[in-house]
């Protein structure tokens, strides 16, 4: 959401518009307000908004807590990335049902409240808002305007190494965890290494997961963007196995795909569709290791997929596309 919203407010101030960000913290080169906050875990509280006049107010949620001081402005567009669902263990300690549909069903009233009250809710996949609870309650009200990013960041056709990469936090609801029970039979016939790029609480759980599995498989931590940008080009295809409904889009996606790097994600809604246009969507840890080792032993089919998926990125999730149809929000709520 960070990404989102740097890259949005940067480009829509490239074209002219006055653009003022507030955020709990953060860094911009435009006009940013810091609300003073209580950092809770990944839901800042806002404690004072600035005062602002303005002829659009766009917010974002989760977390709805500034979305919710924001609900009776007007004209208010809300971005509604993904909904609420408590995973089953936060940082290697298990929730209580009775506490996540708690703050679940708590989290669900506020955000109808913020809802009912926009002019214009923003998905970045239809797919993702139809199956939403929440979002196929207000589907009239609801435009699509994709995640996105710059292809020519990215660099195209480098010469692929043997590694499956994943990329993302390492907490649970991500499903690392599947991806390295499918490589356990993908590496009993292939040589090839697993690629772990990122950090979190399950970080160590993992590590010890793969050991005791016997999984041949390399922890980088966070890499620096350069790097980065490096390894996702190079893997042979980078796998998201997120079965979570808190992962609805996947940047990382695009990232590989604009380095004709083909993907594989797990069917769920808003990833699938992305995921579909670069490569292969699969139901469980064993057709994942299949699909793995079969477009391991296919450069062809790789290279298809790739030359697919970058064309994808060019042509439907650039910035120059995705804010064309931000300001056709904002010229419609205003």
């Amino acid at each position: 959401m960070e990404y989102h919203v740097k890259e949005l407010a940067e480009g829509l101030a490239e074209r002219g518009h006055e653009v003022t960000v507030v955020s709990s913290a953060g860094r911009w080169a435009g006009e940013l307000l810091a609300a003073p906050s209580i950092n809770l875990f990944y839901s800042p509280i806002p404690i004072k908004l600035p005062r602002i006049q303005a002829d659009i107010y766009h917010s974002h949620i989760p977390s709805p807590l500034f979305a919710y001081r924001f609900r009776h402005k007007k004209p208010h567009v809300v971005t509604y990335h993904n909904d609420v669902v408590l995973p089953d263990a936060f940082q290697g300690h298990r929730l209580p049902r009775w506490f996540s549909s708690s703050v679940e069903k708590s989290s669900d009233r506020l955000v109808r409240s913020i809802l009912d009250r926009a002019e214009t809710i923003v998905a970045t996949t239809m797919s993702y808002a139809r199956t939403s609870p929440v979002l196929q309650d207000y589907l009239d009200k609801v435009r699509v305007v994709p995640n996105a990013v710059t292809a020519s960041l990215y660099p195209r056709r480098k010469e692929k190494e043997n590694y499956v990469l994943y990329a993302g936090r390492m907490v649970g609801y991500k499903g690392a965890d599947v991806l390295i029970r499918a490589m356990k039979e993908v590496q009993k016939t292939e040589n090839l290494e697993l690629m772990m790029v990122g950090e979190g609480e399950d970080r160590l759980r993992l590590e010890k997961m793969a050991e005791r599995l016997s999984v041949r498989a390399r922890f980088t931590g966070r890499l620096e963007r350069s790097m980065f940008i490096d390894t996702i080009s190079r893997a042979e295809m980078l796998v998201n196995p997120a079965q979570c409904r808190l992962e609805a889009f996947g940047i990382v996606l695009l990232e590989a795909m604009a380095c004709e790097t083909p993907v594989l994600a797990y069917d769920t809604p808003g990833v699938n569709e992305v995921a579909g246009k670069g490569g292969c969507i699969y139901s469980n840890w064993e057709e994942l290791s299949e699909l793995i080792i079969k477009l391991h032993n296919s450069p062809a089919r790789r290279a298809e997929l790739g030359r697919k998926g970058r064309r994808a990125v060019e042509e439907n999730y650039s910035w120059k596309r995705a804010i064309d149809l931000m300001e056709s929000v904002y010229k419609e709520v205003a």
